[in-house]
């Protein structure tokens, strides 16, 4: 029997509709004759608050509110890799060809086209025992990536039919169980799933691996692990968008679902058009072959960009459920909690700091917690790693979004608003950015890359620290009054802000190996010891500073990985040139140091 309510009231995205007493929290509605999707946010008796999802313009008093019977959800399932959804999962390249350019209104598309096909392969046989998780069959979806398609959670008993090897339609049923009761359940090869429930696991994991982005700031100073969450904060022009494209073009994840979430609608043109043709880097096809877009602009309605978020976790935690390692980047966080900000105002909610609400830390917490590595229900390890831009207005990281996401993220990289007028990219200031995760993926980068690596992140550290107090009597007073020593530290933070820390986001230089990475800047922190040792016997930083060799030192990120050859022959003619110029300041003192 269809349940209707009429509309009372219409604020913007937020409705009110009597004769709702029947209608469930939460539940997916149909508002008004145009059909708009909505959902129920808050219920009072028979009365019912509704966000809608889309332009309520037009929408009048009594109009009908007619329930569907379902949470907001998606349909999970072969066909989402390589496209590009809206805040509530619409296909936009189908409402593009439906529609022309200008979206309407009410419009009730499935995610995957029911007459898509695939060639199916299973990988169960009749009379074997079903449990959620449990590897069904597999479908060959892209060059680069293979579905598996898994018993839903829930259903429990033994396989009584499966689909045959073979063509499988979009709206196929591939499977049937039986229960140990008797009842029968199907299993379609499309699955729906309520955005805002996580999907279960069997157990949660210790970060132990790193997320290799090829980024040297971050896998050499600031690493984030597979399965954890990082925050981007940086005000406008810091390189938010951009750093967030690096890591969805070159880190090693499977999967990558990006959620271009209220930016600015040129910002995500560019993302719709460069991302088709991207060239993945380690297998030479489309990177679209491997990538999900979800984009909701700063010019839809707000309503769908607070759900863009859950729409992009759900399809993420789907992928991650498979058996592989899931990049989610959210650009930005600060946008969709603009989008809780208006909704929480339109129902006249008491508002907390800067108009948000209240219960903004929860609904931020629920986002990141859903991040993780795991042990899936069928028995796999799994990922999601959250990587997600915050904008506070002015770069101001005291503000709440930014203090809020600090309390559940381990990953801090700040964008430096100073290094990016100096065009210094990417912009991540090496002060204020910590990562916790780094004692976590130490064992790693020990075993895969060198086991001097904590070492050497450590020393970098201190020096760029120390680097920073000199400059403030550098400020003050100038270079030349400074011991040499100071000089040295001085100088060798500079090779390694340009040398090191500084990355091209385009040509040869905008991915590095982690032990590419780490031979780069192990040859810097030689050159600082063996520097060191000269000053200490009264060699003159003046006389070696300037040498090819060291001046080389800031030119090597940009020279092709190929045409290097061994960092060990840098390594050794560095240290002839530099014994040349001590053996030479010898003996134009007459042997004696200049420090006797």
């Amino acid at each position: 029997m269809e349940r209707r309510g009429y509309i009372t009231s219409v604020n913007g995205p937020v409705v009110r509709g009597r004769g709702m007493r029947n209608f469930a929290m939460r539940e997916m509605v149909r508002v008004g004759e145009g059909g708009f999707i909505g959902e129920v946010i808050r219920m009072d008796d028979d009365e019912a608050v509704i966000q809608v999802y889309e332009d309520t313009q037009g929408v009048r008093l009594g109009e009908p509110v007619t329930g569907t019977g379902e949470s907001l959800s998606v349909s999970l399932g072969p066909g989402l890799i390589g496209q590009i959804f809206d805040g509530i999962a619409r296909p936009l390249r189908t409402l593009l060809d439906r529609e022309g350019l200008y979206l309407g209104r009410g419009l009730s598309i499935p995610q995957v086209d029911p007459a898509l096909s695939w060639d199916f392969a299973p990988q169960a046989r009749v009379g074997d025992l079903a449990f959620p998780g449990m590897l069904l069959g597999v479908i060959q979806e892209t060059p680069l990536f293979e579905h598996r398609v898994m018993v839903p959670p829930g259903i429990e008993g033994t396989f009584s039919w499966i689909a045959k090897e073979g063509m499988c339609r979009a709206d196929a049923v591939v499977a049937r169980v039986k229960s140990p009761l008797g009842w029968e359940r199907d299993i379609p090869l499309l699955q729906r799933w309520a955005v805002r429930t996580p999907r279960p696991v069997r157990s949660r994991l210790l970060p132990r691996e790193p997320l290799v982005t090829g980024q040297r700031v971050i896998d050499g100073l600031f690493p984030l692990a597979k399965g954890g969450v990082a925050c981007i904060p940086g005000g406008f022009g810091t390189g938010k968008t951009v750093t967030q494209h690096q890591l969805a073009k070159w880190c090693e994840a499977k999967v990558v679902v990006y959620i271009g979430c209220g930016e600015r609608g040129n910002e995500m043109t560019d993302v719709l058009e460069e991302f088709p043709r991207l060239e993945d880097p380690r297998s030479g096809r489309p990177l679209m072959e491997r990538t999900i877009l979800i984009a909701n602009t700063s010019n839809m309605p707000v309503a769908a960009r607070e759900a863009s978020i859950y729409t992009g976790i759900t399809m993420a935690e789907y992928f991650r459920d498979m058996g592989y390692d899931v990049a989610l980047m959210a650009d930005s966080t600060s946008r969709w909690a603009e989008a809780l900000r208006e909704i929480s105002g339109r129902l006249e909610e008491i508002p907390a700091e800067e108009g948000f609400p209240a219960y903004l830390p929860t609904r931020l917490a629920e986002f990141y917690e859903r991040a993780g590595s795991v042990e899936t229900m069928g028995g796999e390890k799994g990922s999601i790693s959250i990587i997600g831009a915050v904008s506070p207005p002015g770069g101001d990281f005291t503000e709440p979004v930014t203090r809020h996401t600090k309390r559940f993220i381990r990953c801090f990289w700040a964008l430096d608003k100073r290094l990016a007028n100096a065009r210094h990219f990417p912009a991540i200031g090496w002060l204020e950015s910590y990562s916790e995760y780094a004692e976590d993926v130490e064992e790693w980068f020990a075993v895969h890359v060198d086991s001097r690596w904590g070492a050497c992140r450590e020393e970098a550290r201190r020096l760029l620290a120390e680097e920073e107090k000199i400059q403030q009597v550098i400020r003050l007073v100038g270079e030349d009054v400074l011991p040499d020593d100071q000089k040295l530290i001085a100088f060798t933070a500079f090779l390694l802000k340009n040398g090191y820390l500084q990355q091209s986001a385009f040509g040869t230089d905008s991915y590095y190996p982690p032990e590419n990475g780490f031979a780069l800047l192990d040859l810097i922190l030689h050159f600082h010891e063996k520097a060191s040792e000269l000053v200490q016997r009264g060699v003159p930083l003046s006389l070696f500073r300037d040498l090819e060799e060291v001046v080389q030192l800031t030119h090597l990120r940009e020279v092709p990985l190929e045409k290097i050859g061994n960092f060990d022959e840098i390594r050794n003619k560095l240290d002839r040139q530099l014994e040349k110029v001590g053996a030479e300041r010898v003996a134009t003192s007459g042997g004696i140091p200049s420090w006797h």
